[in-house]
């Protein structure tokens, strides 16, 4: 039974896991959406390019916003509803990306700000609320691509917007969230500019290879899904790790090791070790980024999801072939390390 005087422990469990579960079923029925029927499209690389600038670069002024706002669980709900609302609306495309791209980036700021204040510092949680991200765009492609019918996604995606703002009224008996109160102080100075930036280039390399990785066994029996497996389970065990080892150790043994793992990926599970490693340290750049404007957690989010679209758009443009190959994708991963150790560095100290 959920009731309001349960222990922070338990509440934290219960938020980070309905988030979790939310991030899924909002990714997935974006990815759906987007491949069971906005794909027949006369402008489908329009739409594709519309729907990440919304979905992903939009939440930096949406961040802003939230954190201002203070009530985080309405804005991830409000992003469940629009999701749906996009359904109904699939046979108009442009209103149907509106919808999914706003509601997507709402999701996600929300759901992002709510985890962040809970983590108490930790970035365990934060692995945990982003990893099904990739198992929802994993199986909505695939049931998308091939018309599979009866994906029940708008009864779902409402249910778990009440599911969302329950659980915050009753612990909270308000949907006022707490947030620090709105400050950038300190983001501009030249040692943050430093640390935000090494972030933001170790995201956009992130992204970049995540979306280019291309291996030889890649579509040879259930290796296309370890590999879906492998991402999300870096991204989780990351966060863990780096609370037990700190920042800076996960990411020497995360990034350092899948350097070396990339040169062996033309082997199967060599390259699939490579893709747990390189996506370890997804949660470490989040969890060091609110670090750094503790003030603006929900901007803070949307910088690194910004940098996120930024290493999309050489694959949109078709430079796909930059690091594609497996010493290419060693030297981001190496590159990836140095950068963040010397934004890590100051972090720690800050």
């Amino acid at each position: 039974m959920i009731h309001s005087n349960q222990s922070p422990a338990t509440r934290t469990g219960f938020i980070v896991a309905t988030y979790a579960v939310s991030h899924f079923l909002v990714d997935f029925s974006c990815a759906y959406l987007m491949f069971s029927r906005i794909r027949f499209s006369e402008q489908w690389f329009l739409w594709m390019l519309i729907y990440n600038f919304l979905a992903f670069a939009m939440q930096m002024p949406i961040g802003l916003m939230a954190d201002r706002f203070n009530r985080n669980a309405v804005c991830a709900a409000a992003g469940c509803v629009l999701v749906a609302l996009a359904y109904p609306v699939s046979g108009m495309p442009m209103a149907a990306v509106l919808a999914l791209g706003i509601g997507n980036a709402l999701f996600h700021i929300g759901g992002g700000i709510d985890v962040l204040n809970i983590s108490r510092g930790k970035s365990g949680p934060l692995g945990i609320f982003v990893s099904p991200g990739a198992f929802g765009i994993y199986f909505g492609t695939i049931l998308g691509n091939r018309g599979a019918p009866g994906v029940p996604s708008v009864a779902v995606l409402l249910v778990t917007a009440a599911v969302i703002l329950f659980l915050q009224y009753i612990w909270k008996r308000s949907f006022i969230s707490g947030n620090l109160t709105l400050s950038l102080e300190g983001a501009g100075s030249p040692e943050a500019l430093l640390i935000l930036g090494c972030l933001f280039v170790v995201v956009i390399l992130r992204s970049y290879v995540g979306l280019v990785l291309s291996f030889p066994w890649k579509g040879e029996g259930y290796w296309g899904l370890a590999l879906i497996c492998a991402v999300v389970l870096g991204k989780a065990v990351g966060g863990i790790l780096a609370d037990m080892a700190g920042a800076a150790r996960a990411s020497i043994l995360s990034l350092g090791f899948s350097a070396a793992a990339f040169l062996f990926s033309n082997d199967p599970l060599w390259g699939v070790l490579a893709v747990f490693l390189f996506n370890m340290t997804m949660p470490i750049t989040l969890w060091a980024a609110a670090r750094m404007i503790p003030g603006a957690k929900g901007f803070a989010f949307g910088l690194l999801t910004f940098a996120l679209f930024l290493g999309f758009i050489p694959v949109y443009l078709g430079a796909d072939e930059l690091l594609s190959t497996p010493s290419g994708f060693a030297a981001a991963s190496l590159v990836s390390l140095v950068l963040l150790l010397v934004g890590l560095k100051k972090v720690v100290k800050a």
